[in-house]
């Protein structure tokens, strides 16, 4: 699937958008501060549901207007696909998906695939256990949407489960109930987890391959750290060994919320030890496997943002990497025209040329 066209109204800082796009590589290219990473958030926000920069979607509509609207073109050899995202100050996020109204944002999430990568993606390596959980999230979801409900289940009876652990100064009264919420936890716990241990084992090959080529040979290794269960019953056997703890506490202490990944370079964790070089090369890396993982699932390239990527790397790794663009359709923000490859737009004031 390939971005055709993207038409905006009121979004950040445009007024009015209308723009086709080349299937291989377009570069968006202008000054600081204009629009071009405005233009490659409404891509993602119509293709994820979500924001890479703000939780709050107020933000994303033009200064002193009610609403915006985002209406993305994409196209494959068998089928074309709209879609329509409305945002109205005190309302409901609108979506519609080839004219039908969609009611959960999930029935979205895969029908147009896409990679996002930017500086502040280094988080993935350096920030918390957080971080590197969205990675998995988001990517296990666009290839598979049962699981994006499942942790969406498992998240509230989490947040049932953390309450009940507050509800009450008498342990025993605790007690009562906390059995029915430890079955359901662990019934969406442990599939949760599988899925991201067979994602992050699929995964890994590929981004070991991807960081030796960007990185010139270095060895990368990537380890899914999680709860240590085959089964249900033990996965309940372990929330009730950890009771006392979580209800002092006042939340649960285990389960896939606190999920990690493991990042290595020559045996060296990168996180705490790598340069800050090694560690874009790294995230870098993790976000080119993505591709590998979206193809190997799917059977097409999810589409590929990369957001003033080119001026944070050396001459070398940006020889590599834009070896990887010819794979997918392709987008590319720069403030300096050497970088452009493809189709070149230029972003000035929330406008194009």
């Amino acid at each position: 699937m390939k971005i055709k066209e993207l038409k905006l109204n009121n979004f950040r800082n445009y007024k009015a958008l209308n723009i086709e796009f080349s299937p291989n590589v377009n570069s968006l290219v202008g000054r600081n501060a204009q629009g071009k990473t405005n233009l490659l958030e409404a891509i993602f926000f119509a293709c994820i549901g979500k924001s890479f920069r703000t939780g709050k979607e107020k933000e994303l509509i033009r200064w002193e207007q009610e609403g915006c609207k985002i209406t993305l073109k994409a196209n494959n050899e068998f089928r074309d696909k709209i879609i329509e995202v409305m945002l109205q100050k005190g309302q409901k996020k609108s979506v519609r998906m080839d004219g039908i109204n969609i009611r959960r944002i999930g029935d979205v999430l895969g029908e147009v695939p896409i990679v996002f990568f930017s500086p502040d993606e280094l988080r993935l390596v350096k920030d918390s256990p957080e971080e590197r959980r969205r990675f998995m999230n988001i990517d296990i979801s666009q290839t598979n949407k049962r699981y994006f409900y499942l942790l969406s289940r498992y998240e509230k009876i989490l947040d049932n489960r953390n309450k009940l652990l507050k509800s009450s100064p008498n342990k025993e009264v605790v007690l009562e109930t906390i059995d029915i919420w430890n079955r359901a936890l662990a019934s969406a716990g442990i599939k949760i987890a599988k899925e991201r241990r067979d994602f992050i084992s699929q995964i890994a090959p590929f981004a070991e391959k991807a960081n030796e080529y960007i990185s010139g040979g270095e060895s990368l290794r990537v380890e899914y750290r999680g709860i240590d269960v085959e089964s249900e019953e033990e996965y309940i056997k372990k929330l009730e060994k950890s009771f006392d703890r979580d209800y002092k506490l006042g939340y649960t202490s285990f389960g896939p919320h606190r999920d990690d990944i493991d990042i290595f370079l020559s045996g060296v964790e990168v996180k705490s030890f790598g340069s800050q070089g090694q560690q874009r090369t790294a995230a870098l890396s993790l976000k080119l496997a993505e591709l590998e993982i979206i193809k190997e699932r799917t059977g097409e390239y999810p589409v590929l943002i990369l957001d003033d990527v080119f001026s944070e790397l050396d001459e070398n790794r940006r020889k590599r990497l834009l070896k990887f663009t010819s794979r997918c359709q392709t987008f590319i923000s720069t403030t300096d025209e050497q970088f452009c490859e493809g189709k070149i737009i230029k972003v000035a004031a929330g406008k194009t040329v």
